[in-house]
Parts: C-alpha cells; structure tokens; sequence
C-alpha cells in the first residue's frame, strides 16, 4: 500500500491528541486534520505545531486523508462513523480508540464499512483528561491493541502493525470480543471498584473528614484510576455491561469469599488468600503499558535537615530530569519513603533512581 501522508483525528482529547503528537514526531511532514467540538483545543494544537487543518464539526477535508482516527466517546465514535462515511475514498484506513470494540464491529457491518476499519485501542492514559495532558511519551511501551475485521485487507493490518511500532507502542491482535472481556476485567471492573472505594470512605467518614485526611497516602494513590473521564466512563459501561456485570458478580463473591474467611477467624485461609494474590501479582510484567494508565514513580527517604529537598531537586534538575508530580508521603501505610516523585517516562524513573542511589539516598 502506499505511504500515507495525511491523517485525520474525529475527537482531539488526551488519546486523540497523543497520537495525533507521535504521528507529528514520527512524520514530521505529515498532514493533520482535527475537529472537536472544543476549540480551545483545537486552537492549542494549532498553536503547537501538531494540527495542520482545525475544523468545529466533519467535512468534506476528511475525504484527502489516508487514515482517520475516531477519538470521541464510544456512542459519539458511532455517530461520527457514520457523518464520515460520504467522504472517505478507496483504500482509507478507518480506526478507532474506544475502550469498546464489539459495538463499534457491529456498526461498522452495517454501514458496509468493513474493508475500512481496523479497530485500536491504545492501552494507555493519565489521570488529567483533556488535549493539554496529551503526550507522545504515553504511547511508550504501551500495548496498542488491533482488531481488524475479517474484509479489512491482510497488507493493510501488516501497515498498521508497523505504524503502532513506528510510534513507540507494542501492537497486540486481539478479536473484538475477546477484548471486551479482557478489558472489562483489568479495566472497566477496577475502575467500577476504585470509585466504589471512594464512596465507601465518603460514605463512612466523620464531620471531621477523619478518613479524608488519611486516605490523602496511600488510598489516593490506589484509587486514582476513579479520577478519569466520568462521560467515558459512563460510556464503557453502557456500551460493555455484557462483560462488566458477570465480572462483577464474580467480584461479588470473591469479597463473600473472604468476608467469610474473616468473620469465622480462619488465619490459614486469610493467609493464602493474600499470599495467592501476592504471588500472582507478582507475575504480572511492568514493561508494556497497560489500560490503567502506568505511574513512574519512585519513594525517597529524606533526613530531617536543612536544604535536602533542594539537593534532591537540584540533582534531577541538573540531570535535565522533569518532575511530573510529587508530595510528602505523610502515610506510609502502603509504600516506604517519605517523599514520592512521579516522572513522565520510565526511562526518567530509572535515571533518577540511579543517581539518587549514586549520591547515597534511600530509594524505595
């Protein structure tokens, strides 16, 4: 097939405007067209050199690209689909970023759309929404999964698998239904938890706000998935409830399973249901991005006196290492290390790790 050289972006928000980004790191002389309905970030990406052509809604400029990417929430992606169908030409790649695939497969087969589409889902994110947040950097050792349908050409899915690559992501082919499933269980299920567990201290906490202050530590950070878009969010759960409902029923009675364990004091039994946990988890590789967006962070132990915060500042600044994000841990309940520091890219964390260690600080 031949080189595309003009992309399209339906939807510019933090996924749409991180691909949008590699695509202008990776081809520098790439067209780009973009339409949002929000145009301070259409404006943004203009101002950044990374959108060409910004439009408020889809038009007939659609019809030059080679390969068009459907960004918005998943209903809206359906919608989208079918207000861009007039304008794509022979040989477009169409794709998507949804969460969901199987709503989206079936739309596609009924707009006669199958030799078009490839379905993707770039498993990758941030706690911050928005093209602002967007950064070709996430895209980074991720898994981007591809999901082409059966009329979409052999050449065209052996394109895309080296598109994923040329952009930094890991591809993964996957059918449509078995990433549903898969996703509902290691994504769409544990951010129905997460926001559980954040009603559940709301829910419980004194007119002080007792439990508030304390879940600032460690309950923050395991519960900041509950952060992210709730109209996504909203979305995948109406759009994948045939998966999500039996996994949560199946969550259901694993918190019976080990409420009864409690309840009737059974050590043993408490003991290996943490321990079979643990050692699974501990299977688990840490070196492709998964749908729960990647934290790179690292715990520093900091002595009590004067100036050590700005000699840790001062050794990364010097090093040319950015700071995402950091906080005096006050509750170490969950992680050793008084002061937490979280970077954009594994490749900082590694780095920062060595030289901290290299100047005799404690790293957790």
């Amino acid at each position: 097939m031949n080189q595309i050289d003009v992309f399209g972006f339906v939807g510019l928000g933090l996924i749409g405007g991180t691909i949008a980004r590699a695509i202008r790191n990776t081809i520098p002389g790439a067209r780009i067209i973009a339409c949002d309905p929000d145009r301070e970030s259409l404006r943004e990406a203009v101002q950044d050199g990374v959108v060409d052509t910004a439009l408020p809604v889809i038009g007939k400029e659609f019809g030059s690209c080679g390969m068009i990417f459907l960004c918005a929430p998943v209903s809206h992606n359906i919608s989208n689909l079918r207000t861009l169908k007039p304008f794509l030409k022979e040989g477009t790649i169409l794709t998507d970023v949804g969460s969901v695939k199987s709503s989206i497969s079936l739309a596609v087969r009924e707009e006669g759309l199958a030799s078009f589409f490839i379905g993707g889902h770039p498993m990758t994110g941030s706690e911050r929404t928005g093209y602002r947040n967007s950064k070709a950097e996430l895209l980074e050792n991720a898994y981007y999964i591809l999901a082409p349908e059966p009329e979409f050409p052999e050449e065209y899915t052996a394109w895309m698998t080296e598109f994923v690559v040329s952009l930094g992501a890991i591809p993964l082919p996957l059918s449509s239904s078995l990433h549903d499933y898969a996703t509902a269980a290691v994504s769409h299920v544990p951010h129905v938890i997460s926001a559980s567990l954040v009603h559940l201290v709301e829910n419980s906490d004194s007119p002080e706000g007792v439990l508030r202050t304390i879940a600032a530590g460690g309950f923050k950070d395991i519960t900041r998935i509950t952060g992210s878009s709730p109209v996504m969010w909203q979305q995948i759960c109406l759009n994948n409830a045939a998966n999500m409902l039996p996994l949560i029923d199946d969550y259901v009675e694993e918190l019976q399973k080990i409420r009864g364990h409690i309840e009737r004091h059974e050590a043993e039994a408490i003991y290996s249901w943490f321990d079979s946990a643990r050692r699974y988890r501990d299977t688990f590789s840490d070196l492709a991005g998964g749908q729960i967006y990647r934290i790179f962070e690292t715990f520093v132990d900091i002595p009590d006196r004067p100036g050590i915060l700005a000699e840790v500042f001062r050794i990364l600044g010097d090093a040319g290492i950015n700071i995402k994000n950091l906080n005096i841990n006050h509750n170490r309940e969950y992680q050793e290390g008084v002061l937490r520091i979280e970077f954009n890219t594994r490749k900082d964390l590694d780095h920062a790790n060595w030289l901290l260690a290299d100047h005799d600080f404690v790293i957790h």
